[in-house]
């Protein structure tokens, strides 16, 4: 029987921050979509404040798998890997699939539904880094890792508002 090594979320955590620059994703990105979301409603925010936002979101074992997940679905219809019509669906990234858009939401659901809100804007809108990942050239499969930087923004934001929120009561 063969006993396959187990993973700690430091070594999820490092292997998704590696694969995620490799495909063009710095935590940086990420943290300038949260900073164009927040930055309204908290003036002093920092974009620096917002990557650390994002490194703790990233801590989430929910969030690692669903990243590595996506992750390895792009990269196997890049090498066309994957059966048909899945092969098909993912690769032209089709409108009704949608099955891209559900992989976020066992991030979002982590955070309540102001996440979702967000998520649905930032898919729709594909700002930042998410537009780059939507617009790759040929022989680029983004479809599942663009939806999942929105949700990763998304519950950031999320976040950060719940905390302002918190922050705000106590001053009451």
């Amino acid at each position: 029987m063969n006993q396959r090594k187990r993973y700690t979320v430091q070594e999820m955590n490092e292997y998704v921050t590696n694969k995620l620059e490799e495909r063009g994703v710095r935590l940086t990105d990420i943290a300038v979509i949260v900073y164009m979301l927040e930055q309204p409603y908290t003036p002093d925010i920092k974009v620096k404040d917002c990557i650390e936002h994002v490194k703790g979101v990233l801590e989430k074992r929910e969030v690692l798998h669903a990243v590595l997940t996506g992750i390895a679905l792009d990269e196997f219809a890049e090498k066309e890997l994957l059966p048909e019509p899945l092969q098909s669906l993912v690769e032209t990234d089709d409108e009704l699939f949608g099955i891209d858009e559900i992989l976020p939401l066992s991030i979002i659901n982590m955070y309540g539904c102001s996440g979702l809100t967000t998520f649905g804007n930032l898919v729709k809108e594909k700002v930042g880094v998410i537009m780059k990942l939507d617009s790759m050239g040929e022989g680029k499969t983004n479809t599942f890792l663009k939806d999942l930087i929105a949700g990763i923004a998304a519950v950031t934001a999320s976040k950060l508002a719940h905390i302002r929120k918190d922050m705000e009561e106590q001053a009451i």
